[in-house]
């Protein structure tokens, strides 16, 4: 995936486990639950649509998956009608038993205001799930990372 300026939010990490395991955990809904999404339909499948629930905002989404290249590269396509973005994962394996995680959410539409907005809210997000991704894989630790962003009480 080509971004060709800077309307696309990024975030990185290490997670110090093997590729395999990284991976796995971003395509299967199992275990994605733990850090992420409270609930997925079904695993991540290249061309098949697959639905993503946050219980505790409400709040369900449809992720139609683009590309999976075993153990290297996820592409989704999510959001509202007409405002969808790309959200790609790339893991490069640095030896057996670490992975770095790449994640770029690009494509994103509306005048420099919103952009911003979008590329900001995005780039925090997705740093957020990363170091609750990393916590879980490799220490078995539920952060609540997503779930305590906003939290019931504040305005």
């Amino acid at each position: 995936m080509a971004t060709v300026n800077n309307n696309f939010a990024k975030a990185e990490m290490l997670i110090r486990k093997p590729v395999s395991e990284v991976f796995e955990a971003f395509i299967n809904p199992e275990i994605t639950s733990k850090f992420w999404f409270t609930k997925g339909s079904e695993k991540l499948e290249e061309g098949k649509p697959a639905e993503w629930t946050w219980e505790m905002y409400g709040f369900s989404l449809t992720v139609l998956t683009k590309l999976i290249e075993l153990d290297k590269r996820i592409v989704i396509e999510w959001g509202n009608s007409g405002e969808e973005t790309l959200v790609e994962w790339i893991f490069n394996p640095l030896d057996e038993k670490e992975t770095f995680v790449s994640v770029t959410n690009s494509n994103f539409k509306g005048d420099a205001d919103k952009i911003l907005s979008e590329v900001r809210n995005s780039t925090e997000g997705f740093t957020l799930v990363l170091a609750g991704a990393k916590a879980f894989l490799e220490h078995q630790i539920q952060l609540n990372l997503v779930l305590d962003r906003f939290p019931k009480g504040l305005s």
